[in-house]
């Protein structure tokens, strides 16, 4: 009896040992900067906005702070104004904010050519006149 009560402590106590080291261990599925924040906390060291998912019916969408929130929806005292596929747009009591999924980005411009002339292959941004600059 002695014996198996003995086994029953050891297990006991290496199962729980087991759970407190596997509490230690950082969730890889979280964003980077989120690792210690409490989830719909603010993000630390990093962007609040997290991702913006527009489908091709129904209403955009945008992960701040870890919660998904759509066009009128609360962010804190903020109330959500505007989503588009590369920012949100809040209005509180501090005033608008927008927040950008590329916030070093710059959007600007491009340069006019001195021929005037379009190359036939190019595509994309340039080919619209928009110059993406990372500072």
């Amino acid at each position: 009896m002695a014996d198996r009560m003995k086994r029953f402590v050891f297990i006991l106590l290496a199962s729980a040992a087991g759970a407190v080291a596997a509490q230690s261990l950082p969730d890889p599925t979280r964003p980077p900067g989120a690792a210690h924040g409490a989830p719909g906390g603010p993000v630390q060291g990093g962007n609040p906005l997290q991702s913006v998912i527009i489908p091709a019916r129904g209403k955009p969408s945008a992960v701040i702070n870890g919660e998904q929130v759509q066009v009128g929806g609360k962010v804190g005292e903020a109330q959500v104004v505007r989503i588009t596929e590369a920012e949100v747009v809040l209005k509180g009591p501090e005033g608008v904010q927008t927040l950008r999924m590329t916030p070093d980005v710059e959007k600007r411009p491009a340069a006019s050519a001195t021929t005037g002339k379009r190359d036939r292959k190019e595509s994309g941004p340039a080919r619209q006149g928009v110059q993406w600059r990372i500072p």
